[in-house]
């Protein structure tokens, strides 16, 4: 049985990082309502004034999630993009093996001369 492992251009469409930049602008604009109470029963100015406070901490958020995520996205070499991934991204690929100059007994011990 074998599956398809997705590439990374599969992982970083576009418009699934602009739908991850606006769902945490309509999350931090809920917040911001929220935590200034438009929902209770207020004056008319302070529920003016949550409206566009909320509407300025979505557009920042959105903003800034959009540039983290497009920054973040530099960071991967181009030549990789239609590679497949098959292991975890993080993985180093030297072997885990202890090289020969190192004694796990000498650093366990805490003396550095044996």
């Amino acid at each position: 049985m074998s599956h398809e492992s997705p590439t990374r251009r599969d992982l970083m469409k576009p418009l699934q990082l602009l739908g991850l930049a606006f769902a945490a602008a309509l999350f931090a604009g809920i917040v911001t309502l929220v935590s200034m109470g438009f929902f209770q029963q207020r004056a008319a100015g302070e529920a003016e004034r949550a409206v566009v406070t909320a509407l300025v901490i979505a557009g920042i958020s959105f903003i800034a999630v959009l540039l983290i995520v497009s920054l973040l996205l530099l960071a991967v070499d181009p030549a990789q993009v239609t590679k497949q991934i098959d292991k975890p991204v993080l993985f180093d690929e030297k072997s885990d093996e202890p090289e020969q100059d190192e004694k796990p007994d000498a650093a366990a011990s805490g003396d550095p001369k044996a």
